[in-house]
């Protein structure tokens, strides 16, 4: 069986945000897989997905200042810069992050360890919504 859907997320301020209950919230048809694989892709290259700490608050506020600084802004070798100084710093960690990724799906629920959630990587200040589409295969 497949299922794709269009997940809308509410904006969010610049940072690292857990949206794994969001997520879920929006997949109710996740229940009737007993086995299969869930994709997540972002259709945006200021933002980014990805897997990390799901309990302590601090690594989100880590991941948001190791970011910033490994890719400052206002680079005097940024050409891209009509939309804003946080942008192409935005693109550039989309692309060290990336765009998208699968879990394992069991008994209808994301087989995340127990510290793991999906993260929302945020780049740019004023990002707006963002749509995730989630492809679900399996049985």
């Amino acid at each position: 069986m497949w299922l794709q859907k269009h997940i809308s997320l509410k904006p969010r301020p610049r940072g690292f945000h857990l949206i794994t209950r969001e997520l879920l919230g929006q997949l109710p048809e996740l229940a009737e897989f007993r086995v299969g694989l869930a994709h997540f892709f972002i259709q945006h290259t200021s933002a980014s997905l990805g897997l990390n700490e799901n309990a302590d608050p601090d690594v989100r506020r880590d991941m948001e200042a190791h970011f910033n600084h490994f890719v400052p802004e206002r680079q005097p070798y940024y050409r891209h810069t009509m939309e804003g100084a946080d942008d192409m710093p935005a693109h550039i960690k989309c692309m060290t992050i990336g765009s998208s990724l699968s879990v394992p799906v069991a008994d209808g629920i994301l087989l995340l360890g127990t510290w793991q959630g999906v993260y929302l990587g945020e780049h740019r200040d004023a990002g707006g919504p963002r749509i995730i589409i989630a492809t679900i295969n399996g049985e």
